[in-house]
């Protein structure tokens, strides 16, 4: 019952704000200050349902060192965009044709904050920390990282590969980023910076969901499996092994760290329960 409350919640101000930006989308303005807000209402409203049904503190959304772990997942975020279209631009299947639009660059810095924020509290802090309670990591790393690939398939370029991609490069590494940290905040600034680069910096489709107004005006051709095709560079087999590479780093640390849930059953057969290092 606390899973269904916490996803319908957190669901709802997803759902409201989305609607909202995409109301105002040719405004940039408009666009990164609702966006914003939308970001801002889902984490306080992921906070407040979590007290009200677990009756705890939610630490993983604790304040304290929010900004410092942002950033560090951001550098992370960036760094593996980077890297990627690096790796397609040395074959020439990437190219920069000028510069585009600030104003589009700050109306997607908006919505990809919408975005990041919403589906790490949803698939990670909603979904991932209910079932692995329950199952232990490795299975709710599998179940939750399939189903975030799925959820990507309702995109209008969208491709089963492109969803398989997004459920490794992403939905694993994701919630292996949380496990290893045990905060949110790492995890939405990783997402949030992925986003931001490929579209807002280098004008690369995200997700099938059609070209970015970006900084740079880009142009990507070639072969589908090193570009990724319509549905953009995250379905290249550059951004899988990225993501690939990242998770299993991930996993490493939250082993090293002690925070790998094992699945655990009780002797007279109740359901299996799990205790987390944080």
């Amino acid at each position: 019952m606390r899973l269904i409350k916490q996803l319908l919640a957190v669901a709802a101000v997803a759902f409201a704000g989305g609607q909202a930006v995409s109301a105002v989308a040719g405004n940039a303005l408009l666009t990164l200050t609702l966006g914003l807000l939308t970001a801002v209402l889902a984490v306080l409203v992921y906070a407040w349902v979590v007290r009200r049904t677990e009756h705890r503190a939610p630490t993983e959304v604790a304040r304290a060192g929010a900004a410092r772990r942002i950033v560090r997942g951001m550098l992370i975020g960036t760094g593996m965009a980077a890297a990627v279209v690096l790796n397609i631009a040395l074959l020439g299947d990437y190219r920069v044709d000028g510069f585009g639009s600030i104003t589009g660059a700050l109306g997607l810095f908006g919505f990809m904050a919408a975005a990041a924020v919403s589906e790490e509290l949803l698939f990670r802090g909603v979904l991932f920390r209910v079932i692995e309670e329950r199952t232990g990591t490795w299975i709710a790393l599998l179940l939750t990282g399939a189903a975030f690939g799925l959820a990507h398939l309702f995109n209008p370029d969208a491709t089963l590969w492109g969803a398989i991609s997004i459920a490794i490069e992403a939905g694993f590494m994701l919630a292996a980023c949380y496990a290893a940290t045990r905060n949110l905040w790492v995890p939405i600034g990783l997402h949030f910076g992925w986003n931001l680069a490929l579209g807002a910096v280098f004008g690369a489709v995200v997700s099938g969901n059609g070209e970015s107004k970006g900084l740079l005006e880009s142009t990507l051709s070639g072969s589908a499996l090193a570009t990724g095709g319509d549905f953009g560079p995250e379905a290249s087999l550059y951004a899988v092994g990225a993501g690939a590479a990242l998770t299993l780093v991930f996993l490493w640390l939250a082993r090293r760290r002690g925070n790998l849930v094992p699945r655990r059953r009780r002797a007279d057969g109740a359901r299996p329960t799990a205790t987390v290092s944080r």
